[in-house]
């Protein structure tokens, strides 16, 4: 273990707040592990520790990574995915195999999917996008995480306001899921593309209302003006 690492953890388990660490547990439906810091002390944390290691290689500082996401803590996956995005401006192709990687093998809730894959891939996707179609193949995955990261990777860029087409694909194929870690997470996807092609959202949605999981529609409508949100909500 590389000696940061020890460090690194030594501190979070001296910080750590029991009381907190049960609160948090009510956030998930499964079991997840933690020491019970707040969100914004392991950032604090990350990036004092991130001083220790920042003169290392990427694959240094990546294989570091690696070992926080084997921990199955989730503060020690924050740091990994807060470390690794530290390097965007050196991301390549690869670096989409390697995160992918990370969700298949680690990635066991919500919160640690959603931190890796808003940034680390959403930056990897916009800088390479050819990668978009190996997106549109993790929605067949028997790996909830993984098909809850074809649609999520998506959110910035979709603000941004990129990839519409393989948006819908995504979430046309995402459509019928039964998992609501899944509805939600293309739900989001639809909602973010909204800023910038509301009504191409819309048209989507009104399209699919019959059979589109309630959880997912509202996600995607939230931010719409209330008029298209009655309008999607009425009884079909």
């Amino acid at each position: 273990m590389h000696t940061v690492i020890e460090n690194l953890r030594d501190e979070f388990k001296r910080v750590a707040d029991e009381k907190f660490k049960e609160a948090s547990q009510r956030y998930f439906k499964e079991a997840v592990e933690v020491y019970g810091i707040r969100s914004a002390q392991v950032t604090e944390l990350s990036k004092r520790y991130y001083e220790e290691v920042k003169g290392l290689s990427k694959s240094e500082i990546f294989d570091l990574c690696e070992e926080l996401w084997q921990s199955g803590i989730m503060e020690e996956s924050f740091v990994a995915c807060n470390w690794s995005y530290r390097l965007k401006k050196q991301y390549k192709p690869e670096d989409f195999s390697l995160f992918k990687g990370w969700v298949e093998r680690y990635v066991t809730n919500w919160a640690a999917c959603d931190t890796l894959c808003n940034h680390n891939m959403g930056d990897v996707i916009m800088k390479y996008p050819e990668f978009i179609n190996n997106l549109i193949e993790m929605t067949q995955s028997d790996n909830r995480w993984v098909k809850r990261a074809s649609a999520v990777s998506l959110i910035i860029p979709a603000k941004k306001g990129l990839f519409k087409s393989e948006i819908f694909t995504i979430a046309d194929r995402l459509l019928l899921d039964k998992d609501d870690m899944v509805q939600k997470g293309y739900g989001w996807m639809l909602k973010a593309l909204s800023h910038n092609h509301l009504d191409d959202v819309f048209d989507f949605v009104m399209n699919r209302r019959s059979t589109m999981p309630r959880t997912a529609l509202r996600y995607a409508i939230e931010k719409m003006p209330e008029e298209y949100k009655k309008e999607a909500m009425k009884k079909v």
